[in-house]
């Protein structure tokens, strides 16, 4: 089994995991972008999530011989630990539910500000659980105050989202009425009601109408409209990408979004203490004798529920869609090719991301390496680049958004130096 026994090679994990971490959201959030359902894109990204953590769990989990305290991944599949594993299986129940909830959550009040948000609360809980789960092991004098500039992240992340909805709520009153009616407009509630307004209708339903079309022909939506010739950032813009995502947001209310923020950022505060319970087994579960989880094994059962989760309510999701999202079938699912590749690339990144998460927290603290949730960083970066976000905002968005990166990037300097060493 390949053990990482150093601080810089579990920071250099670190680092791998917050790139990848911060990709594949930014991935999936452009296929929904596209049209392509999110029950598709999920169920693909849920195999490959599984199938990388397998390939973990076969090569890392099996290097080297098998040790009595450290046994390898086929040797400990026949061992007595099922407290463990429940922790492990806990865990990636959780995950999945988080993610799940973002998924949705990324289309009702965008990419940058969900990751803010989740991420942010996940440190402030998480990494404060696994503190003391650790025994301490981090410092807690230099821990903390990164802790600290997560929780000033949250609210610049929050003051972002709110300047930049108040520069997109300008930009579409200023758009003629001849467009709003060709293109159709957002459907804001009338008067503080729940029915959105004419033009806002007109959108849903047209859009909703071609959706059905091209899942009944087994193919993700694709709006044939003009965005990619429209500026970035402008009216026309806003609008076309509406008429070509899956998930309409346009008159929605914009509480369901937060809703799904904050009950995704609870279950993301709660994967990684779980996953640190079961391999450190700090609650004294297991029978005498019996060696803790390593690692790879862990990670194999955390994933083995993410996926069993993760399929069977993308499957429910397929015939009985939330959101407003269309229906679909399997039959549609499999025909479904437009965007495959991309979905299973996230599930990739995904898994691997989590699993280099693990194996730097399990050699230099959890609560540490909880610093990859400053991925926030990545996603921002390619929010602004794939999905040409903030284009043409106030300079107020542009200085908000300025601190907040700066503040992600001074908390991950200071958690990774509060790095211990477990094995000392």
């Amino acid at each position: 089994m390949y053990l990482i026994e150093d601080k810089g090679g579990a920071i250099a994990l670190m680092m791998a995991a917050l790139l990848f971490l911060g990709t594949w959201p930014a991935i999936v959030s452009l296929q929904e972008r596209r049209g392509r359902l999110p029950q598709h894109t999920f169920l693909d990204y849920t195999i490959a999530n599984l199938t990388a953590a397998v390939l973990i769990a076969l090569t890392f989990g099996q290097i080297g011989d098998s040790q009595p305290n450290q046994p390898n991944f086929f040797t400990q599949l026949s061992q007595e630990n099922w407290p463990s594993i429940l922790f492990a299986l806990a865990g990636g129940i959780v995950l999945c539910l988080g993610y799940l909830s973002s998924q949705y959550a990324w289309a009702y009040v965008g990419l940058a500000v969900t990751e803010v948000i989740t991420c942010s609360i996940t440190v402030v809980i998480g990494t404060t659980m696994n503190y003391f789960l650790d025994g301490q092991l981090n410092k807690a004098e230099v821990l903390f105050p990164g802790v600290g500039c997560f929780l000033i992240a949250v609210f610049l992340g929050a003051a972002v989202h709110s300047s930049n909805e108040a520069d997109n709520k300008e930009k579409l009153s200023n758009c003629s009425s001849d467009k709003l009616s060709s293109a159709g407009a957002p459907g804001d509630y009338k008067n503080g009601s729940n029915e959105p307004n004419e033009v806002g209708t007109r959108l849903a339903d047209v859009a909703e109408d071609d959706v059905e079309k091209d899942v009944e022909c087994g193919s993700s939506y694709e709006s044939k409209s003009k965005t990619e010739n429209s500026k970035a950032g402008t009216a026309e813009y806003l609008l076309e990408l509406e008429m070509r995502r899956s998930i309409k947001v346009f008159g929605s209310n914009r509480f369901v979004g937060l809703s799904l923020v904050f009950f995704a950022s609870i279950c993301f505060a709660l994967f990684s203490p779980a996953f640190n319970l079961a391999t450190n087994d700090q609650w004294n579960t297991l029978k005498e004798g019996v060696p803790n989880l390593v690692v790879y094994t862990a990670f194999f059962y955390f994933a083995v529920s993410f996926f069993v989760l993760g399929i069977g309510l993308n499957i429910i999701f397929l015939y009985r869609p939330i959101l407003g999202v269309p229906k679909s079938s399997f039959k549609a699912y499999i025909s479904d090719w437009n965007g495959r590749k991309m979905a299973l690339l996230a599930g990739f990144l995904c898994s691997f991301g989590n699993g280099f998460q693990f194996m730097g927290g399990q050699a230099a603290g959890y609560a540490a390496a909880d610093s990859v949730q400053a991925l926030p960083l990545v996603s921002t970066f390619w929010a602004v680049v794939i999905f040409r976000e903030y284009r043409k905002s106030s300079k107020k968005t542009y200085i908000l958004l300025a601190c907040m990166l700066l503040m992600f990037i001074a908390s991950v300097a200071i958690l990774m130096a509060s790095s211990g060493d477990r094995h000392s």
